[in-house]
């Protein structure tokens, strides 16, 4: 596997001319982007450097330090950014909220599907930002990181492939020839005649088991070592949403005899000291679950049946509020950022 290359900015020299020539400030959406971009992979600084702590595969540890490495190199080149227009650094997660000398939590195989788990939802991040960015330097910066990723994405299906650790989807025969539908019947979902599964909803709704079966493992370990017991029962929480979702879509795929990815629980420890603080990992949950929302919504949008439509309309409302009620829980502790926003021009006139 190759070391992942430094991200580029504009050099001194070349931001001299771009300044002398015109200086934009950020959009809005270049901010949000860059600010999420950041909080994020403070995040991952803290749970990746823990598990290098206690991996022992030397092909897992060579992906971690790499997704590391990627990590840091995101945190540093929006930092240098946010310098450069005198721009509040956000505060993030830092050594106050990882305890490197903490057991720890997962077995080294569950490296491999945690870093699958959450690069699903930075390349989601950086793929949007890249038509909504304007300003040549943010637009390279997030295009980097859309690259790197990736590259590092391959890397971590090799090397998952090579362990006999990457499911797949269930094969479907080609067809035949091309065809069109004919009759509205092809939306049914609840009655009259139901059509198997197409394609495209056999892959979200795979996407999705697989990402319910890594998510719960996380909620299960986070469980255990949560130190106040609002966390822990929110934990608890979020693991029976999991199971639900990741038994319901299950049973879709195998009612036409279709695979669906394994439940990776076994890989928690019996460890029950915290390795992360609580905030982080409530941030974490809550970050992961408003990912769902979106992964769900994507969904909804390529099921044309009644019934899976109607399930993924149902799950975004219950995962919705289930975010609602996790970010309640930072606001009351103070350890929620606030991201940047617009003017509140009605605090100003009546100032």
């Amino acid at each position: 596997m190759e070391t992942i290359k430094p991200i580029k900015l504009p050099s001194s020299n070349q931001r001299q001319n771009n300044e002398n020539q015109t200086h934009e400030k950020l959009t809005s959406a270049e901010q949000g982007k860059l600010w999420a971009t950041y909080i994020g992979n403070t995040m991952s600084i803290c749970v990746l450097s823990h598990m290098l702590n206690h991996v022992e595969d030397q092909e897992i540890k060579k992906v971690l330090e790499n997704a590391l490495r990627l990590s840091e190199q995101f945190v540093q080149s929006i930092k240098q950014i946010f310098e450069q227009e005198n721009y509040p650094i956000p505060k993030g997660f830092t050594e106050e909220d990882v305890n490197p000398g903490a057991p720890r939590l997962f077995e080294d195989e569950f490296y491999l599907h945690y870093l699958k788990y959450v690069g699903k939802a930075g390349i989601s991040l950086y793929g949007i930002a890249v038509p909504l960015v304007t300003r040549p330097d943010i637009r390279s910066f997030f295009t980097q990181c859309v690259d790197l990723t990736v590259k590092f994405f391959n890397e971590l299906n090799e090397v998952m492939l090579k362990k006999g650790l990457l499911t797949k989807p269930s094969y479907i025969p080609y067809p035949d020839k091309v065809d069109f539908i004919e009759k509205q019947s092809y939306l049914n979902g609840f009655f009259g005649e139901v059509r198997p599964l197409q394609a495209l909803e056999i892959t979200h709704l795979y996407d999705n088991i697989e990402n319910n079966a890594t998510s719960k493992t996380v909620l299960i370990g986070f469980s255990q070592v949560a130190q106040s017991e609002q966390a822990r029962d929110y934990f608890l929480r979020g693991k029976e949403i999991a199971t639900k979702h990741y038994d319901i879509f299950s049973q879709i795929l195998q009612h036409e005899d279709l695979s669906a990815a394994p439940i990776l629980d076994p890989l928690v420890t019996t460890s029950t000291s915290a390795p992360f603080s609580d905030k982080l990992m409530l941030f974490h949950k809550l970050d992961m679950f408003t990912v769902r929302i979106r992964a769900y919504a994507n969904a909804l949008s390529m099921s044309a049946r009644h019934d899976i439509a109607e399930k993924y309309g149902r799950f975004i409302l219950e995962v919705g509020n289930y975010v609602e009620d996790g970010a309640n829980i930072l606001i009351d502790h103070g350890w929620l950022e606030q991201p940047p926003q617009a003017v509140d021009r009605k605090a100003l006139i009546n100032k």
